[in-house]
């Protein structure tokens, strides 16, 4: 379970890497910040997808899987997002929040729904 997770987390790293760049550019040309977090998740969920499917889950990257994936965590960037606008929060704790969201809610939908291996 824990080398799971780590592995997890390794993809995670470059995922919010890519996540946080996107948002920074987006913010920058004037997006609010529920639409950059959403478009930051898009560009950043593809590879988070992929790399997950083959190096921490060792499972087959179906078209199902990946819409799955891809409708959980956008509602939850979106949600995130939404909450920050309304709450008015600076962007950077805007991306810290949704790491951690994302970081503990995405192991557990993939690891339960998503890659989920019948035994």
């Amino acid at each position: 379970m824990f080398g799971l997770f780590s592995r997890y987390l390794s993809v995670g790293v470059v995922n919010t890497a890519l996540h946080w760049l996107v948002f920074a550019l987006l913010l920058a040309a004037g997006a609010t910040q529920a639409l950059a977090n959403f478009l930051a998740f898009c560009v950043a969920v593809t590879f988070s997808f992929f790399a997950n499917a083959r190096w921490t889950f060792r499972s087959a990257a179906t078209p199902w899987r990946y819409v799955l994936y891809v409708c959980f965590m956008g509602a939850l960037a979106a949600l995130v997002g939404w909450g920050a606008d309304r709450a008015m929060l600076h962007p950077v704790m805007t991306l810290v929040a949704f790491s951690l969201v994302s970081l503990l809610c995405g192991f557990a939908y993939s690891r339960l729904i998503v890659f989920k291996v019948s035994r």
